[in-house]
């Protein structure tokens, strides 16, 4: 059990029509804490019945609540909020339980997530229209927004609670309402917030979440509803192919924020202490398991070795062990398999001539999922770790001469989501910022993600934005109304 002071908040059925409710089958699943590998709680596995069940009561609530108006369910989302702040602290502990990252990031990830919803519930009131001036005298022109409809939203491991808000607070807002399916590793900080959205005001049936342990399952059911109308998806690229696949028969809108590959450029007039700084943050957040963490490191040659000790050092401080312990900055890995993973990339890059500066190895006990923070340096273009999305505490730090040389290997990769530089040049600056393939560019700075600006990629990580003023338009339709004055 959690130790946590609202113990309503530790949920294990699905959350369906307002209720929390079994299964069908009577299944359920084992959610693990991924430090301790102890079970923690035994959660509701949610099939077809459940799905479908699901999507009918939400469409029906859709009738109602799209009738709200804009500060009604402003109001809803602002108690929302309020509630997530208030209880900050047992949803970061439920969060590191069941995910494993540091209290700190949890609590830091609860406050980000919560943002959105403060966010969202001003911008209920702000999905304005248009009024076009008419191509006839008798003609008059209106645009209306209005809401899509019934969404259906599937949301990663990595960050179980602000996933589910940038997805759900817009939509919301916007007069839709959502089915969710969390994952499977996390589903606990997900039924969390179904807790208090109903104390929030929240009417039965607006929002609904549906743990599973066999995806495949309700993603069938939800891409093929002609009730769902939007489907929002984060995940990996390969997935959110299928999913393209899927809706496309049924023409669902859709947004997707899938994998990444971002660089991260050192020119030799960066600052370089703020530049290793920046480094270790974007590197080693969440032990390297985010979609916009830096992928490959670039290094101008004239500080090439500088900066591989320099980083080396502070990499070598950064703290491992139960997200639960003050101190620790690292916790584990998510699963076996995402270790498996990271040590497959780091032997093949030894193979081809990297060199370890510090990590590359477990930490703990052979069956440990916590991987120490590892520096490669000599990294070369024919390594995975070029190419495949990392994802863990691995930094491939590569050594470029020209500023073109560099652009044409950051932008050698399928993937377009996050990319970072530091350097001082202003002209430079432009140049590089506009020839980066990537919808996100980090300047001097190791973050992009931010409630207040549009969250997405290009190429193969995406498509649509979450955030700022721009994500309430995925949730929204565009109509129409052309009036002859008689």
């Amino acid at each position: 059990m959690i130790d946590i002071q609202r113990k309503d908040l530790l949920q294990e059925g699905a959350f369906i029509g307002g209720q929390f409710v079994a299964a069908s089958s009577q299944k359920q699943f084992p959610v693990y804490n991924p430090y301790s590998s102890a079970q923690i709680a035994s959660v509701a596995d949610c099939g077809a019945t459940e799905a479908k069940s699901a999507i009918d009561l939400a469409y029906t609530a859709f009738q109602t609540w799209k009738s709200y108006t804009g500060t009604e369910r402003g109001r809803i989302l602002r108690k929302w909020y309020d509630l997530q702040r208030a209880h900050e602290k047992d949803l970061a502990k439920i969060l590191t339980m069941e995910q494993g990252k540091p209290f700190r990031e949890a609590l830091g990830e609860i406050r980000y997530g919560a943002s959105f919803v403060e966010w969202f519930a001003e911008e209920a009131r702000r999905t304005y229209g248009d009024v076009i001036p008419g191509h006839q005298r008798d003609k008059r022109i209106i645009v209306l927004k209005q809401p899509v409809g019934v969404v259906a939203a599937i949301t990663p491991w990595n960050f179980p609670s602000a996933m589910i808000t940038r997805k759900v607070a817009p939509a919301l807002a916007a007069g839709c309402t959502v089915v969710i399916k969390p994952s499977e590793l996390t589903p606990l900080s997900a039924l969390a917030l179904g807790v208090l959205a109903t104390e929030a005001g929240l009417p039965p049936g607006v929002l609904n979440i549906l743990p599973t342990n066999n995806a495949p399952e309700i993603g069938n059911v939800m891409t093929s509803s002609k009730l769902v109308k939007k489907l929002s998806f984060t995940g990996s690229t390969a997935v959110g192919k299928l999913l393209l696949k899927q809706a496309a028969d049924s023409v669902k809108k859709v947004s997707m924020e899938l994998g990444g590959n971002a660089p991260f450029i050192v020119f030799n007039d960066a600052d370089l202490e703020k530049a290793v700084t920046g480094a270790v943050a974007s590197k080693y957040t969440n032990a390297g398991q985010t979609c916009v963490c830096s992928n490959r490191l670039f290094v101008q040659e004239g500080i090439y070795e500088a900066f591989i000790e320099k980083f080396t050092s502070a990499v070598r401080e950064q703290t491992l062990g139960d997200g639960m312990t003050k101190g620790v900055v690292i916790g584990p890995m998510i699963e076996e398999k995402a270790v498996a993973s990271v040590e497959a990339l780091v032997s093949d890059a030894l193979e081809k001539g990297a060199r370890i500066t510090c990590g590359g190895q477990r930490h703990g006990a052979p069956q440990s999922l916590l991987y120490e923070p590892t520096v490669l340096a000599d990294a070369s273009t024919d390594m995975a770790v070029f190419r495949k999305e990392i994802f863990g505490p691995v930094a491939p730090v590569f050594k470029f001469d020209t500023e073109e040389e560099v652009i044409a290997m950051a932008n050698d990769t399928e993937y377009g989501l996050a990319s970072y530089f530091y350097g001082k040049d202003h002209s430079r600056i432009w140049r590089v910022a506009e020839a980066l393939e990537y919808g996100m560019v980090g300047i001097n700075s190791p973050s992009v993600s931010t409630t207040v600006a549009p969250f997405g990629g290009v190429k193969e990580s995406g498509m649509g934005r979450e955030g700022s003023k721009y994500g309430i338009e995925e949730y929204l339709v565009i109509k129409q109304l052309m009036w002859a004055v008689q």
